[in-house]
């Protein structure tokens, strides 16, 4: 499984559309608007790096606003749930 996290600029009176049609996308676990640099923060779960590339330029890229996407691929998950899941396996209360 590959985690990316897809940076997106949208033009400004599209931001929830936008929003709307890459959070129903397959592969796409959850969109954030945002303030600061982009508009959008998508983050992406898929099998692969292929899949990664399929997905952001010919699926992302294209939903209508989306003027500029950036990617970045997640090497691990630090998430103090993850951490707090793995101590308790096992244990019972």
């Amino acid at each position: 499984m590959v985690t990316a996290i897809v940076m997106i600029d949208v033009e400004a009176d599209r931001i929830g559309e936008a929003a709307q049609a890459i959070a129903d996308l397959p592969g796409v676990d959850q969109v954030y608007s945002c303030a600061g640099d982009v508009d959008l923060v998508a983050i992406v779960s898929v099998a692969d790096h292929a899949a990664v590339a399929d997905l952001v330029p010919s699926r992302i890229s294209k939903v209508p606003g989306v003027t500029r996407t950036v990617t970045h691929i997640a090497f691990r998950s630090y998430s103090q749930r993850d951490t707090a899941d793995a101590f308790s396996i096992g244990l019972q209360d």
